[in-house]
């Protein structure tokens, strides 16, 4: 890839990564529920999910999966839903976060963080159709389609882990400033329902080409 190729790339990234969406809510909902630290795990798995959906759209699967409605269909229904049960979830969480930190109580386990992260990311059709659309955009004939791919899904990664964590710590931060009952359980149901707003969102994605 060429540096001002990858430049360009780079800066993509970095919209894309600003941009709300549900691996920033989930971020912010764990970096108040769990802490920054804890928070890791689930974007690990964020990442996982990035990797999964670029190696996809890279070998060509994205654009069989864009070109088959009932395959597309499949994934948007279930990413739907999933997001909207973890945002209910949180929401019928109450104050519960605040009474599992001062109880000290086992946090949840990082391996179930890190899956609702990467179930977030590897269902979510948006992410499907931005990888099938722009990668071309950024990928030559003339080098190793795999050498490309491996530089972008460095790039994309490394930019989207600052941006979450950042994401993670400013909601952590409102979150020891707020700690009592009544502040945790309007922050849960905050996070909660912008989780299943934009759960509820991803039944209006459509298809490349599709009409709106």
């Amino acid at each position: 890839m060429e540096f001002h190729t990858w430049l360009a790339f780079l800066v993509a990234s970095c919209l894309i990564a600003i941009s709300p969406g549900s691996g920033a809510v989930l971020s912010m909902s764990h970096g108040l529920w769990y802490g920054v630290r804890q928070t890791s795990a689930t974007i690990l798995g964020l990442q996982l999910g990035i990797l999964l959906i670029l190696l996809i759209a890279g070998a060509g699967v994205g654009s069989l999966l864009l070109a088959s409605e009932v395959a597309f269909s499949t994934v948007k229904v279930l990413g739907a839903l999933y997001l909207i049960y973890i945002g209910w979830c949180q929401w019928r969480a109450g104050d519960a976060s605040l009474l599992q930190t001062e109880t000290a109580a086992t946090p949840t386990p990082w391996q179930k963080r890190c899956l609702t992260g990467f179930l977030t990311n590897a269902t979510n059709p948006k992410g499907i159709i931005f990888m099938v659309a722009v990668l071309p955009q950024f990928m030559t004939e003339t080098r190793p389609l795999w050498s490309q791919l491996a530089v972008m899904a460095a790039t994309l990664c490394s930019v989207d882990v600052v941006v979450m964590h950042s994401y993670a710590a400013s909601a952590s931060a409102l979150g020891k400033l707020l700690r009592s009952a009544r502040a945790v359980r309007v922050q849960n149901r905050l996070f909660g329902g912008l989780l299943m707003a934009v759960g509820a969102g991803l039944f209006f994605v459509k298809r490349s080409g599709e009409n709106a």
